[in-house]
């Protein structure tokens, strides 16, 4: 790419000094040769110091935006205001635009997006339409799978993703939209085809600082379908699908007006008769497309609400209601999502990654469906991370479990006592008891044994706040530790 396509791409005045370049990058690591360095001024680090670096690489031309600047570090500079988004349409363009060529489906949500991603990725495979997924678990290519630093990457590692889905034959990708990507412009130069949304409630508020922040953000991934319907040449339909139980329904499908499907007690795709069972749901499925009787493997209320979800977005691409029926029965399960450790116990071992209090919420009660004795839940809260939820996710703990065992998860930085105080609020204001209806074990290897030592026949153990999550940080090291490597060590050692 030359300065000349540059400008016309971006829109840009010619900068004075002729370039050319092959790739771009944000991280000054990763610059050589022929590569364009796009600055980007975050939260603790400013890209613009490292410009020496990226130039001694070989770097041909830094992109930032600091207005008025010709050249840094003996390099052309092109000024930009938004960098991030630049660095994403330079990068998508030089993938080849991969996702013009492919169907994107964007989910976002505070909780139930991986599972979501899951079920539809399940749904278009079994239809026969070759379908990549991106998220918290991993970058799935269908013949190839990339382990996830981020729920959602950095526009340089996405148009990668992308052109190599394509690659290997997935004509359609679904990837979970977090709301920090989606603020940070990390999914400019995606095409998305639709946009699904499945719940809004606290969590992120350390970035978003308030939830009117936090809705604006996810309601951007909308505002991306919109995008696609302006260029009116799209080979796929573009639509949206939302909760319709969510109170902020409405302000979703504001954002893209006439073209929006809900699921939902309320919406047009939905349960009826739903029978929660032992090994998942049983339900008939009412549509705009048609109806049958559907079956999911995965457990809980909420789950049935992830595959409502799951149905409007692939029955609106055009997917048989057979189809869609048998790709729902055919997931069953998703790692570290009320995931079951089994080592011949009298009692039930769940995991799941419930981190807010509304995905602890939705996993309690769904335990409290499968359970015929107590629910005994350990769990703890992040640092350096929203404070306001730790209460919170108290109080809902003290109301559906029936003793509670406070842990560590991921301090980071904070003191992990302070971290486990906030919690214990939520617990007092309900009326739980330290010593009696709940403890506290810093240590999660010490909890989690605590909580299966005190389970009896007929219990439920939940170990909540990590799930698929393989290690713990504690300061700035990331030390290894899996819930439930943990559990099973646990359980064989108590015998």
């Amino acid at each position: 790419m030359t300065q000349d396509d540059l400008v016309l791409l971006l829109g840009l005045p010619a900068p004075p000094t002729p370039f050319s370049f092959h790739t771009v990058t944000e991280d000054s690591r990763r610059a050589g040769k022929g590569t364009l360095f796009v600055a980007i001024s975050g939260e603790k680090n400013d890209g613009h110091d490292f410009a020496d670096a990226a130039a001694a690489a070989g770097a041909s031309a830094m992109l930032g935006n600091r207005p008025n600047v010709r050249e840094m570090s003996g390099i052309p500079y092109i000024y930009h205001d938004a960098p991030r988004r630049a660095a994403g349409l330079i990068a998508h363009a030089l993938a080849g635009d991969p996702t013009h060529q492919q169907c994107v489906i964007g989910v976002t949500g505070t909780n139930g997006k991986t599972s979501t991603a899951f079920l539809t990725q399940k749904i278009l495979d079994t239809a026969g339409r070759h379908c990549a997924n991106f998220g918290t678990l991993g970058y799935d290519l269908g013949k190839t799978q990339q382990a996830a630093a981020h729920t959602t990457p950095f526009g340089e590692d996405l148009a990668r993703l992308f052109a190599e889905a394509r690659q290997e034959g997935c004509n359609h990708v679904v990837m979970e939209a977090s709301s920090h990507a989606l603020e940070q412009d990390r999914v400019a130069g995606i095409h998305f085809n639709v946009a699904a949304f499945t719940n809004l409630t606290q969590d992120h508020l350390d970035y978003h600082k308030d939830m009117d922040a936090y809705l604006k953000a996810k309601i951007k991934l909308f505002n991306k379908v919109d995008e696609t319907l302006r260029r009116a040449d799209s080979p796929w339909p573009c639509f949206g699908v939302i909760n319709a139980e969510d109170p902020c329904a409405p302000k979703f499908e504001d954002a893209l007006p006439g073209r929006c499907h809900s699921y939902g007690s309320a919406g047009s795709v939905r349960a009826e008769g739903l029978e929660l069972l032992t090994d998942g749901a049983v339900f008939r499925l009412v549509s705009p497309w048609g109806a049958g009787q559907a079956h999911t493997q995965l457990v809980g209320r909420h789950n049935v609400l992830n595959a409502l979800c799951a149905v409007a977005i692939t029955a609106g691409l055009g997917v048989p209601v057979d189809t869609v029926l048998a790709g729902l029965e055919g997931l069953a399960s998703v790692p570290g999502r009320f995931e079951p450790v089994i080592a011949g116990q009298p009692f039930q071992v769940i995991v799941d990654y419930a981190h807010t209090d509304d995905g602890l919420r939705n996993a309690l009660t769904a335990a409290r469906a499968v359970c015929s004795g107590r629910i005994i839940v350990t769990f703890g809260c992040g640092g350096d991370r929203d404070k306001g939820k730790r209460p919170k996710m108290g109080a809902v703990a003290a109301e559906l479990a029936d003793y509670v065992v406070l842990t560590s998860d991921n301090p980071r930085t904070e003191d992990p006592c302070r971290i486990l105080l906030d919690v214990e609020v939520g617990l007092q204001r309900k009326g739980k008891r330290k010593g009696d209806t709940y403890t506290v074990i810093e240590s999660r290897r010490e909890a989690i044994r605590h909580a299966l030592s005190a389970a009896r026949p007929g219990d439920l153990v939940l170990i909540a706040g990590k799930g698929h999550e393989n290690y713990q940080i504690i300061g700035t090291e990331r030390r290894h530790f899996d819930d439930r490597e943990e559990a099973l060590n646990a359980l064989r050692e108590i015998g």
